[in-house]
């Protein structure tokens, strides 16, 4: 399937263009059916790739966890990889930053209201995208707080879904402790946060919750694989306790927005020195370079 290159903008410049369902229009005049079951169930999957320079950011890894995402929940893909290449370029390619934040959103589609999937929806295909906003320059030199609590959402998190209310529940949470993020726990062991795995680091080893059904594998958890392997730092995936994060030397969160980010403390208690740690600075520094790549 050929899609055209549309190359023009919308006169608005706080009127972005978005592409749904076949056609790039301006955010304002984008509708769906109030019936689309992205809207009345959460019924959907998402993605968010991070754009530098105007070339997306392991763009295969994003579209590789969005196709299993998808077939988690039996929809199916509407488009191969080419053409989504194709159809986020397009989007890109009518903003006007160069560094963005790309969002793309599968929903099952519209059909009469019934829990169980309709036999002939068509999938839902939205895309947006936005200047990206990363972390402080403050907040880089000197670490982010972070509160904990108990992490209870359902047991398929795996599943990159739009049904993010436990994450939205997580993500109120740090705002109303003035504070960067909520780190969860699930019967006494590390998770993850509202929106970013979180490491621990311990006698220069970083540490990592296994990839299971209960923290979604963002695609940071694989660069930082290669990044340790690349930088001789030891790395650990497995089951992490509360009282090995408080413990921690270095914690660490990582997502497509906060990159790799020093977390200095956890509810009232001071992470290592305070600052953050040598390994969150080699692997930051690494990240940079792989983005540069």
């Amino acid at each position: 399937m050929d899609f055209p290159l549309l190359t023009f903008k919308s006169p608005i410049m706080n009127d972005p263009l978005v592409y749904l369902n076949g056609a790039l229009t301006p955010i304002s005049e984008a509708k769906i059916p109030v019936l689309d079951r992205g809207f009345i169930f959460g019924d959907g999957i998402y993605e968010v790739i991070p754009v530098y320079g105007r070339k997306m950011f392991r763009a295969y890894q994003h579209l590789a966890r969005l196709f299993r995402s998808l077939a988690a929940i039996g929809i199916s893909n509407p488009h191969t990889k080419e053409e989504w290449l194709a159809l986020i370029a397009q989007v890109m390619d009518a903003h006007e930053a160069d560094d963005q934040m790309v969002y793309l959103q599968v929903t099952r589609g519209v059909a009469k209201r019934a829990h169980a999937f309709p036999k002939d929806a068509t999938p839902t295909v939205f895309i947006m995208t936005n200047p990206i906003v990363l972390p402080s320059a403050d907040a880089r030199a000197n670490g982010v707080a972070c509160v904990s609590m108990e992490d209870k959402r359902w047991l398929r998190c795996e599943i990159k879904s739009i049904s993010l209310l436990g994450n939205v529940l997580a993500a109120q949470n740090a705002a109303e402790h003035q504070v960067a993020e909520s780190i969860q726990f699930r019967d006494g062991f590390l998770t993850e946060a509202s929106a970013s795995n979180v490491w621990i680091v311990k006698d220069g080893v970083l540490m990592g919750p296994p990839k299971d059904n209960l923290i979604l594998e963002g695609i940071r958890y694989g660069l930082i694989e290669e990044l340790c392997a690349a930088n001789k730092i030891p790395l650990q995936a497995r089951r992490i306790s509360r009282e090995e994060v408080f413990a921690a030397d270095e914690i660490m969160l990582s997502s497509a927005t906060k990159e790799v980010l020093a977390v200095v403390k956890l509810d009232d208690q001071t992470i290592g020195n305070g600052v953050p740690g040598p390994i969150y600075q080699q692997l930051y520094a690494a990240y940079q370079l792989a983005k540069a790549a």
